[in-house]
């Protein structure tokens, strides 16, 4: 086992894919912070140039698009893989679409990498990749079965990986996400609880609960996992571990509990909303951490009381509503 103390320590020029989005924009602030050179490929269709700090290029494409000129200019030497199609429901709707984005356009990417020197790929994974899990919490070497076609996208590219390291040297961590959650979540779409129920609880509108709320989730706040992504560059990882990490609180906590922390922090009293389960989604998850301490010295700061009060702060300042 590598020591945590046992990294590189020579900033990087880093290029992460949907950089200007949610995760990857907070990746952006750290890599910075430590002095590295960051670029930033993102098609804008849920990212934000508002989100980036200043100096880091962005590059409006698709994962598809050539990449060739982006890096022949930008001359990445570590690439943080986070565009990705991330909606469970979506998936199940249009799997054709989901699959062309997250595998197509990670080989299409790997391929770039392969071409041009990269020395190690970060990939953005995904709980999802494990389905229903038969116990709790789920470890990196359990059964990989995803039940949607979202957590079979994002299982694929781990392997492919695998493959790009063997033939090709090119190293990597894939990074499984428990559900994040914090500041600069796009509330508009399908995916994150705790941004979509946090404004429409401000908005005073119904927030919609799928399921009877007792379905329980591991939540992980955004910064917690951007240090994960820092670590996973820097670490000197043993070959003979596949480098596949949960990055996760390894605590469950039940919808209904999610929403009253999120009421007690938003200063609201809308009733709790049901609607049938959605096809794709599991009724239980919580992942295991124990590998990626071990490995890569991190472990979760954010408790999820304290996140979601930083949380909440985030949308009321941006609805002009702090108190």
């Amino acid at each position: 086992m590598e020591s945590e103390h046992d990294v590189m320590s020579e900033a990087k020029r880093c290029l992460i894919t949907g950089g200007a989005g949610f995760i990857g924009s907070h990746i952006a602030d750290l890599l910075v912070a430590d002095g590295c050179q960051v670029c930033v490929l993102d098609n804008l269709s849920t990212g934000k140039k508002e989100n980036l700090p200043p100096n880091v290029s962005i590059y409006e494409m698709d994962l598809l698009d050539d990449l060739t000129l982006l890096f022949q200019k930008e001359k990445p030497q570590i690439v943080f893989h986070h565009a990705a199609q991330i909606s469970v429901s979506c998936s199940v709707r249009e799997p054709e679409m989901d699959g062309k984005t997250n595998i197509l356009g990670s080989i299409h990417l790997l391929e770039a990498c392969r071409k041009f020197g990269v020395e190690r790929v970060i990939y953005a994974s995904s709980g999802a990749v494990y389905g229903e899990p038969e116990s709790l919490p789920v470890r990196e070497e359990d059964a990989t079965f995803g039940l949607s076609p979202y957590g079979i996208s994002k299982l694929i590219p781990e392997r492919y990986l695998y493959y790009y390291r063997y033939q090709f040297g090119l190293e990597f961590a894939a990074l499984r996400y428990a559900n994040v959650y914090g500041p600069r979540q796009d509330p508009h779409g399908e995916a994150g609880a705790v941004s979509i129920f946090t404004e429409k609880l401000l908005a005073g509108q119904p927030a919609i609960i799928y399921g009877d709320g007792e379905q329980t989730r591991d939540f992980i706040y955004v910064k917690d996992v951007a240090r994960a992504n820092l670590l996973a560059m820097k670490a000197n990882i043993d070959r003979s571990v596949f480098p596949a990490f949960n990055v996760s609180m390894q605590k469950q906590t039940t919808v209904n509990v999610l929403f009253d922390t999120i009421q007690k922090y938003t200063g609201t009293h809308q009733p709790k909303n049901h609607a049938p389960k959605r096809e794709g989604d599991v009724l239980h998850a919580c992942l295991g951490n124990e590998k990626i301490k071990k490995y890569l010295g991190w472990e979760p700061k954010m408790e999820l009381d304290e996140g979601i009060r930083e949380t909440a702060q985030f949308f009321q300042a941006k609805r002009g509503c702090v108190k």
